[in-house]
């Protein structure tokens, strides 16, 4: 039974894969694991229930159709929540006391005695309104809501969110304390860097007072702790951070961190926290697509009633690529410059203001530029392409490849070919046509042709 439902999940992922793009096959499909087939009805099993319901929302037409199609009409799917078990706290090898803390002094204050009062720490800016959605981040964004309208009542707590500087994590977690206390003004929420709580840390080893900053953390509703990565090798404040993780979450209370990779990959860090860490979702940032750039671009100039011809506009999106902060900054620059110069903007303008953003490289047009742009965009390895694989996916992106090589360069169909792993030329020949057959008469794969020209020509032609 185990062989037959592998068999036949496997034989819908294959499906699915066709009809979704990589990112959210990688996100969305792959966790999934099969359970049982029984007559004509697959189980699954789902990681959580924001997952399932994610699912139904966005992906439930082509879960069906790849399931009809491999076990007919009458075939259904039904899915299993992974159960979370109870966690209980682990004893500390570093005793804390055990005797009842009281509200803790306020790490925050200035040496005056005061009722006890938590300042969020929070950058009013920063909300979901201005974060927008891409497949680069959709899955973040949508947990941040979620725990926003209920903090600690959702299954991924803590949520970790992880990803390189400049995409937008610092921004999410400052949008969902905003929210959590927009919705619910009486909500204690405090958002921290890892560096600032290291040195609450540090001050309250001097001061003798660890439970008190202990006793603190332990009444809030909502804490978001930025860079967690920076908590490598300080054990001691581990150490801390160990015990009031377990203190708020066991007061069924949220905890967001961030981070610039997952929590598998922390070097430097206690094996208990980051077991901890693993305990609810961990979701990326990754750099956003094409389409989502030009989405926060529109974006940024409706906010500052600005205007940028949509051609300049492509243009700048195509070249600044793998950080949303530099982006953003560009078109501040962009405007800027030609406002006080009372310049027009233009190709010309934004290529002198992108130099000094990005560092942009001077690649010549040839076939192995072309392979390399295209193997990134699809996500396909060099290896792949001038490998021996007959995978549908990869004979695909070889002829496109090779079509395009031939579109674009002046190299014969034998030049091509040695880029090919040394095919011969009438490999070359018969891959153009039977991607100029495929543009004739699918018109999806014909728009996809398209989009990588247009990705060919705004990478290396001005």
């Amino acid at each position: 039974m185990n062989a037959d439902v592998n068999k036949v999940w496997n034989a819908c992922l294959n499906r699915i894969r066709n009809r979704v793009n990589e990112r959210s096959y990688k996100t969305w499909f792959r966790p999934i694991v099969p359970v049982q087939l029984d007559d004509n009805v697959l189980i699954v099993q789902l990681p959580n229930e924001f997952f399932f319901k994610h699912l139904e929302e966005n992906y439930l037409p082509v879960l069906k159709s790849s399931l009809h199609e491999e076990l007919g009409k009458e075939a259904r799917l039904e899915y299993k929540i992974r159960k979370v078990r109870d966690r209980k706290a682990v004893k500390s090898r570093e005793k804390i006391s055990k005797s009842p803390v009281a509200e803790g002094k306020n790490p925050f204050s200035t040496g005056v005695e005061t009722p006890i009062r938590i300042e969020p720490q929070l950058v009013s800016k920063y909300n979901f309104e201005d974060f927008v959605e891409g497949d680069c981040n959709k899955l973040a964004r949508s947990a941040g809501l979620r725990i926003a309208e209920d903090p600690g009542q959702t299954s991924f707590n803590p949520l970790t969110i992880y990803g390189l500087s400049g995409l937008g994590k610092t921004h999410l977690v400052h949008a969902i304390g905003n929210l959590a206390l927009e919705k619910n003004p009486g909500l204690k929420v405090l958002y921290l860097s890892t560096e600032k709580f290291t040195n609450q840390v540090i001050q309250a080893i001097k001061a003798g007072n660890i439970n008190e900053l202990v006793g603190y953390y332990q009444q809030l509703d909502l804490f978001l702790l930025d860079d967690i990565h920076f908590l490598a090798r300080r054990e001691k404040t581990q150490e801390i951070l160990f015990h009031i993780f377990n203190q708020i979450h066991q007061n069924g209370k949220q905890i967001v961190l961030t981070s610039d990779r997952p929590p598998k990959d922390l070097e430097g860090m206690d094996d208990r926290l980051i077991s901890r860490f693993k305990w609810g979702l961990s979701t990326d940032l990754t750099a956003p697509d094409f389409e989502t750039r030009m989405a926060i671009a529109y974006h940024k100039l409706e906010k500052e009633n600005g205007q940028i011809p949509d051609k300049v506009l492509e243009y700048v999106c195509y070249n600044v690529k793998e950080n949303i902060r530099e982006l953003e900054g560009l078109l501040t620059s962009l405007l800027f410059q030609a406002n006080v110069t009372n310049s027009t903007i233009d190709i010309k303008l934004a290529e002198k203001v992108l130099n000094q953003f990005v560092e942009k490289e001077d690649t010549e047009i040839n076939v192995e530029s072309i392979k390399a742009l295209i193997c990134k965009l699809l996500e396909i390895t060099d290896q792949e392409i001038i490998g021996k694989s007959r995978k549908r996916d990869i004979v695909s992106a070889r002829q496109i490849i090779m079509y395009l090589g031939k579109q674009y360069t002046p190299a014969s169909y034998k030049e091509i070919g040695k880029s090919f792993g040394g095919r011969d030329h009438s490999t070359v020949i018969h891959a153009c046509k039977s991607i100029k057959d495929q543009m004739d008469t699918n018109p999806l794969f014909c728009a996809k042709v398209k989009r990588l020209e247009r990705e060919i020509e705004l990478s290396f032609m001005k």
